[in-house]
């Protein structure tokens, strides 16, 4: 019995306390809201996009959301990809109630995967094997930040929030963003709106980190309402409500802008990195979560948001290039011919196995 007791005493790790254990639990929790919100979040881009098609193919162009028209608000399968991506949104919303906003927003690479793959099938937008690498990758890149993310959330209190609200740092981060919220709405999307996605993927990226930062502070509020210690009646508390209602708003009237003017497979990528890139920002000057993390996860989770980074390059940089398995071969290795008229002149194979030529008293080599 001795040796049993020592045995088994030895397989249990007294070291970790009930704190512990629940917030390993709120990480898991955090963690499966993250995904089942990319999920449905990339399933809403595709369907608004539908939606916007139908409203476009209607013939009426100042009702498109490219031209500064609503039409897409009569339109029921727009309303569906709306209400998907509300339910995603309210998914990532309780996600920061249990895990750290530099843990959760970069599992959003998930929602740019998502959406990639049904866009292929859906909306007939092609994804070759560079885009299916870069998801890969990018799931490679999600998984790294997952397990060396923070395990827990700085603040805990709603005083503490408040007292965080109220540092210099912050301040200066919103005085930032509303700066630049001003330019890019005022002087730049007028001139340069419809030609540069952007312009409107920076708009809705800028306000959105600020729109993760009070998710994250209303999701504290009513987790110790939900406690016994009620924040009902807290102004500031109501203040980050009214905050997430007015800039969700604001991202939905660029992204559908920037939706309808350009290509999903371009738009959800970049407006992925950049913002992630500005709520990461965003999250180590207010809840400063990254403080917790050692040096080795500190750069742990700096390389898998750099490894995503290159996953989403490879997904959209190359996704006009029509290339599949059957096309390396061809890609590494290409037939040398000759034209029938005997001038020398060698002959190449495109992506689709058809002779081009390769003269040189051209502009150049040819481009494929």
């Amino acid at each position: 019995m001795d040796v049993l007791d020592s045995t088994f005493a030895s397989t249990m790790d007294y070291t970790k306390g009930p704190n512990d254990v629940k917030n390993s639990n709120n990480l898991v929790i955090g963690v499966l809201l993250a995904i089942s919100s990319s999920i449905l979040i990339g399933s809403s881009f595709i369907i608004k996009k539908k939606g916007l098609l139908r409203v476009s193919r209607g013939g009426d162009s100042s009702s498109r959301a490219g031209s500064g028209g609503y039409g897409y608000l009569k339109d029921w399968v727009w309303w569906a990809g709306f209400i998907t991506m509300g339910t995603g949104e309210l998914a990532n919303f309780i996600a920061y109630a249990f895990a750290p906003a530099s843990l959760v927003t970069p599992l959003g690479a998930l929602s740019v995967l998502f959406a990639a793959i049904l866009a292929s099938y859906l909306l007939n937008e092609n994804l070759n094997i560079c885009g299916k690498i870069g998801c890969f990758v990018a799931i490679l890149g999600s998984t790294m930040i997952v397990i060396h993310a923070p395990a827990e959330a700085e603040v805990d209190s709603f005083e503490v929030l408040t007292k965080m609200l109220a540092s210099p740092g912050f301040i200066v981060y919103v005085c930032i963003v509303v700066l630049m919220f001003g330019i890019l709405v005022f002087i730049l999307a007028p001139r340069y709106g419809r030609k540069n996605m952007i312009i409107y993927i920076a708009t809705c990226s800028v306000v959105g980190s600020l729109t993760v930062m009070a998710c994250k502070g209303v999701g504290i509020g009513i987790k110790q309402t939900i406690g016994g210690q009620s924040q009902l009646g807290n102004w500031v508390f109501w203040l980050l409500a009214l905050s997430v209602v007015f800039c969700i708003v604001i991202q939905m009237n660029y992204l559908n802008k920037a939706l309808d003017i350009f290509n999903t497979a371009v738009v959800s990528p970049v407006y992925y990195v950049l913002f992630t890139t500005c709520t990461i920002v965003a999250s180590a000057i207010l809840f400063k979560e990254w403080a917790s993390l050692g040096a080795k996860d500190a750069v742990g989770s700096v390389c898998g948001f750099l490894t995503i980074i290159v996953g989403v390059f490879l997904l959209h940089a190359f996704k006009d290039l029509k290339l599949s398995y059957k096309h390396l071969p061809s890609a590494i290795k290409k037939d040398d011919r000759r034209l029938p008229n005997g001038e020398g002149e060698k002959m190449i194979d495109d992506w689709d196995g058809n002779l081009i030529s390769n003269s040189n008293s051209g502009d150049g080599d040819a481009e494929f």
